[in-house]
């Protein structure tokens, strides 16, 4: 059995994760369940950890892959999507009572490197193709950016990821988005943010500052939906 603030947290958990492509970080589930620190944040994830409802990753930013849902939430939908970019590796073997998850890939185009740091020139060529499963993609057009920087590793996203973009020219607040900054033809991604008549585009890693442009600057190339790691 789990405490209702274990059952908040991985049914936020999962759906920030099916949203975003990425899990939430600590501060946003400190703010999601009301806590006061990120200490019971923690005590939280360990407790869910030990149950076997969740796996903490090594070696990778507050990557946290949810392996089985209890059967309140299960009952929502829940479908796990864990992906790495080795196509060549075998399946990994499913925990115990894990739910089995069926892959159907879809290609998409690679159009080049956006930059998560200082803007790079914005891209409009493909330079290859990869397969990702038809579970992230869902409605709509799609295509793939190859990572280059560190702004968003707090996000867990690395230098060299793959992301997955959904084209689309909105954005909420919250969203990581692929930015056309109008002025200099450069893209860049980051955390979006409105504010009145101004954009702020917000690091995930505290080296980097928010930079904030007017309305008519910025123009929202997609949103993220998805991220492919090769190891």
């Amino acid at each position: 059995m789990l405490t209702k603030k274990q059952l908040d947290l991985l049914e936020f958990i999962h759906a920030r994760t099916q949203r975003d492509g990425v899990p939430p970080s600590f501060d946003e589930m400190k703010d999601a369940l009301d806590l006061r620190s990120k200490s019971g944040i923690h005590r939280l994830i360990t407790a869910l950890e030990e149950r076997g409802f969740i796996r903490r990753l090594a070696h990778r930013a507050r990557a946290i892959e949810i392996v089985k849902l209890p059967d309140a939430l299960q009952a929502k939908g829940f479908q796990p999507v864990v992906i790495d970019g080795d196509a060549a590796a075998s399946p990994a073997p499913q925990p115990a009572n894990s739910i089995p998850l069926q892959i159907h890939a879809t290609e998409l185009p690679v159009m080049g490197r956006i930059a998560a740091g200082v803007p790079i020139e914005a891209i409009s060529q493909v330079s290859h193709t990869v397969a990702v499963p038809g579970q992230m993609v869902g409605n709509g057009h799609h295509y793939a950016l190859e990572v280059k920087g560190d702004s968003m590793i707090e996000a867990g996203i690395n230098d060299g990821d793959v992301v997955v973009i959904r084209e689309q020219t909105t954005a909420d607040d919250g969203d990581i988005v692929v930015a056309l900054v109008v002025e200099n033809s450069e893209a860049t991604l980051k955390r979006f943010r409105r504010r009145g008549h101004t954009i702020a585009l917000e690091a995930a890693n505290p080296a980097y500052e928010t930079r904030l442009f007017r309305d008519d600057q910025v123009k929202v190339q997609g949103r993220l939906v998805g991220l492919i790691r090769s190891y």
